[in-house]
């Protein structure tokens, strides 16, 4: 008995290549259009003249003078900034310079444009509008302060 032998170059058929690499290219295309979309979305969150009163979803970043305090720990950043994430009624306050983040606080509005945290009295103020963001909270030891502006 005769057996045929074949052989296997290894070569991939131009066909497959071309289909290959036309998944890749629509791939990136569409990752691409994907970064370049939610940049927009971001930008527009970001607007300046956005007030986190009147908007569910709010995305801005304040700048100006910000402390921390906890024990012999002590933070002061003349020049820090604060990204304010709002989803619904919660508030993320995102600090630069090492400080930790406040999480979770939750505000009512207070006159046309501003809206100050739940609960509010000396040991926890926050107050925010579209152009300034005040903080001087204590939490458990700890104590944030901010007077920034955007």
């Amino acid at each position: 008995m005769m057996r045929k032998e074949t052989r296997h170059t290894g070569k991939t058929s131009a066909k497959a290549m071309i289909s290959s690499a036309s998944r890749s290219a629509v791939r990136r295309v569409a990752s691409m259009m994907f970064v370049f979309s939610l940049l927009a979305f971001v930008s527009l969150a970001c607007s300046k003249d956005d007030d986190p009163v009147d908007n569910d979803l709010f995305v801005g970043q304040y700048k100006g003078h910000i402390t921390y305090t906890k024990g012999e720990t002590h933070i002061d950043a003349k020049d820090g900034k604060v990204e304010v994430v709002k989803v619904g009624k919660n508030y993320n306050f995102i600090f630069s310079d090492d400080i930790p983040n406040l999480t979770g606080v939750q505000f009512e509005k207070e006159g046309e444009n501003t809206v100050i945290n739940i609960g509010s009295d000396e040991a926890h103020l926050i107050k925010i509008d579209e152009s300034t963001l005040f903080i001087a909270y204590t939490k458990d030891g700890e104590i944030w302060s901010a007077n920034c502006s955007r």
